[in-house]
């Protein structure tokens, strides 16, 4: 039922690694199932989470750090939790895609700092230009029926 939610229930689903391709445009989730038909081979960078623990707050993130130049790669990033709210899992996944982004285009960073501080440091340096996330949580049912989210981004060649 998760899948079917986020819309990508009736493709075969590959799971692949976390980089954002280079040249990669991101477009509405209705435009995007355009390009699409059922039982298509799909590759996507999905998270997940499940419990069956009444009342147990469950969350699924996609974390995305794009970079200036648009010929090179970004990172999108996976993070599922318990207990985590959509902002705090969300922060999180996108803290995690922009510090790969950041080690792997050289800027220098104390990560000890807050994520805040972090993001104006890498946006001033002009390399970073954009980090979001898509996430989403539940509580599950107080009866302790199975519950999942997830949170995905979907490569359409």
């Amino acid at each position: 039922m998760a899948l079917r939610d986020a819309g990508i229930a009736q493709f075969n689903l590959v799971r692949v690694s976390s980089i954002f391709p280079p040249g990669c445009k991101i477009i509405p989730k209705n435009k995007g199932l355009e390009y699409l038909k059922p039982g298509q081979i799909v590759h996507v960078v999905i998270s997940q989470e499940s419990s069956n623990e009444p009342n147990r707050l469950i969350a699924a993130s996609i974390g995305v750090a794009i970079p200036a130049d648009s010929e090179q790669f970004g990172y999108l990033s996976e993070h599922h939790a318990f207990g985590q709210t959509d902002d705090k899992a969300g922060e999180y996944a996108e803290d995690l895609a922009a510090t790969m982004l950041a080690t792997t285009l050289g800027l220098e960073f104390d990560p000890n700092t807050s994520w805040d501080e972090r993001e104006q440091v890498w946006k001033m340096s002009g390399k970073i230009v954009r980090t979001f996330n898509i996430t989403q949580s539940a509580i599950v049912d107080k009866t302790g029926l199975w519950t999942t989210v997830v949170a995905a981004a979907v490569l359409i060649p």
